[in-house]
């Protein structure tokens, strides 16, 4: 049976990491923090994948670059 996280919690990790993400070292991040099984919703959207949260994500404009990565854009989090 595979848990259910918000997109919060993971923006929450994306945050307070010193690492510099790619997309795919994201996925990674978030699939080793969470479980591969682990289903991410939003407020929007629900049932979602790791790599398929951080497309919706970065469709939302919630990411900005960072070096070579990416990090959160904190003025595009939502505060609820």
């Amino acid at each position: 049976m595979s848990s259910s996280v918000h997109g919060h919690e993971v923006i929450a990790m994306i945050r307070e990491s010193p690492e510099t993400f790619t997309r795919d070292s994201l996925v990674a991040a978030i699939v080793a923090r969470f479980g591969a099984t682990t289903r991410f919703f939003t407020c929007s959207a629900e049932g979602m994948t790791a790599a398929e949260l951080v497309d919706f994500l970065d469709h939302r404009g919630k990411f900005m670059p960072q070096g070579e990565g990416i990090t959160v854009d904190p003025a595009r989090i939502c505060r609820h």
